[in-house]
């Protein structure tokens, strides 16, 4: 039945013009003046004939499909799945619904998302992306489609992007450490060339040489849980006595190696002192409770969700060219894992 009903045969049955019918359908009420009584009236009726819009064929005759594709590396990592569910409630407050994928960053598999989404007439893209992804995002951007990339930026990828202060959060949190006695830090990140990593890797670096201390620097691959246990377990065995701290690049990598100072029998921050960037809701109830670097999650969404839909709710002659850069800041969280 669903199937043969269409805009013009719900505004006959209800008396009313098939513009109201499809302005209230399309979330447009509020902007046309429709009265609530009058859209609760259309809704009703649509709820009750079980009424299924076809959603290509509305974005074909309108232009829009009010979709957004949020492209992360990984849905179950804390902190996409955190910055997921802001973005999703702040794009559904304003008429839109959320796509979800993972990368695994893996460029192929990207290309391919895109090209689906593409397939579906999305509005708009966010994406944190893996490298080699520059031609195609040149490419969504060069056909007008919106782009705002998240957590790390992209060499020769001109568009809006929201970051974190990486390079300084990492560089004062070492600094904390060589303040607290520390010598012997250890800095445990991702064997990779993705901007923000090498950007956490270098402030390291950095504090490390302005102290004239000896960098210790252990990076590991793109690997399950299982595979990144095993490896930083064999790390920790052989530098068990050569380290007394450690700052772990992500919070997925810190509970791989927390797991791992747990089975060796290490006491933290007696033996050795830790802190994650990223924090992670885990870590204020593990004991010790973990130190972090705390990314502003709720500001990283709302900056993100409202410099697509800044983009999305003007006209093409309106839109400001100029790429947004918006780097953020992060907070350092003290608990009792770094503190002598």
């Amino acid at each position: 039945m669903s199937k043969k009903i269409s805009i013009t045969s719900i505004a006959k049955h209800l008396g009313i013009s098939t513009t109201t019918v499809s302005f209230v359908l399309n979330g447009k009420a509020q902007e046309k003046r429709i009265s609530d009584k009058l859209v609760k009236k259309v809704m009703d009726y649509v709820e009750e004939i079980d009424y299924k819009p076809n959603s290509l064929a509305r974005s074909l005759r309108t232009g829009k499909s009010n979709i957004i594709a949020l492209i992360v590396e990984d849905i179950s990592f804390p902190f996409f799945s955190a910055i997921a569910k802001e973005i999703e409630e702040n794009a559904y407050k304003n008429g839109y619904r959320i796509i979800y994928s993972s990368t695994e960053n893996d460029a192929v598999k990207t290309r391919e998302l895109i090209e689906i989404y593409q397939d579906k007439h999305v509005d708009g893209y966010i994406i944190v992306p893996p490298e080699g992804v520059e031609e195609k995002i040149n490419a969504l951007c060069a056909s007008g489609k919106p782009v705002v990339v998240l957590d790390r930026h992209l060499h020769n990828v001109e568009t809006d992007h929201v970051l974190v202060n990486n390079y300084e959060s990492v560089y004062s949190a070492t600094q904390y450490l060589i303040k607290q006695g520390y010598k012997n830090i250890a800095f445990i990140t991702l064997n990779s060339l993705q901007s923000q990593m090498l950007d956490r890797l270098a402030g390291y670096e950095q504090a490390i040489q302005d102290s004239k201390l000896t960098p210790i620097i252990k990076e590991i691959a793109h690997e399950d849980s299982v595979k990144r246990h095993k490896h930083l377990l064999s790390f920790f065995k052989r530098k068990r006595n050569s380290i007394d701290a450690v700052i772990f690049s992500t919070n997925y990598i810190c509970v791989s190696g927390l797991k791992s100072i747990k089975q060796l029998g290490l006491r933290i921050p007696k033996d050795i002192a830790v802190v994650s960037f990223d924090d992670y809701e885990l870590f204020e109830m593990y004991a010790p409770a973990i130190t972090s670097i705390a990314q502003p999650i709720e500001s990283i969404s709302e900056n993100a969700i409202n410099l697509l839909l800044s983009r999305l709710n003007k006209k093409a002659t309106e839109i400001d060219k100029d790429v947004q850069k918006i780097v953020l800041k992060t907070t350092f969280i003290e608990r009792d894992s770094s503190t002598r």
